[in-house]
């Protein structure tokens, strides 16, 4: 298969070099193991028919979700965790 499309990312110099020793180990170029490696990973992604998205969608039935609170409720999740279990065992934490 002919090759006419170019790709280009940065990885850190280990990942670099874990490549490059892999490929050599093979015996194949570093285009050929990235091809390879790319290939691998779509097959698997596609074997799956989207039984990963069908239970991500079926589990979020039943997990929950938190209902929102104003927009800096994120900020102000100890203070809210710490009231309620104050209002729900009677006594707060000792310091």
């Amino acid at each position: 298969m002919a090759k006419t499309e170019v790709y280009s990312w940065r990885v850190s110099a280990a990942v670099k070099r874990s490549l490059e020793d892999e490929a050599r180990r093979r015996k194949l170029s570093l285009a050929e193991l990235i091809d390879e490696i790319a290939r691998s990973w779509l097959a698997t992604r596609a074997g799956d028919g989207g039984a990963s998205d069908r239970m991500r969608a079926e589990a979020r039935r039943w997990i929950g979700s938190i209902s929102g609170g104003g927009a800096r409720r994120s900020e102000r999740v100890r203070e809210l965790v710490r009231a309620r279990l104050q209002e729900r065992h009677g006594r707060q934490r000792a310091r």
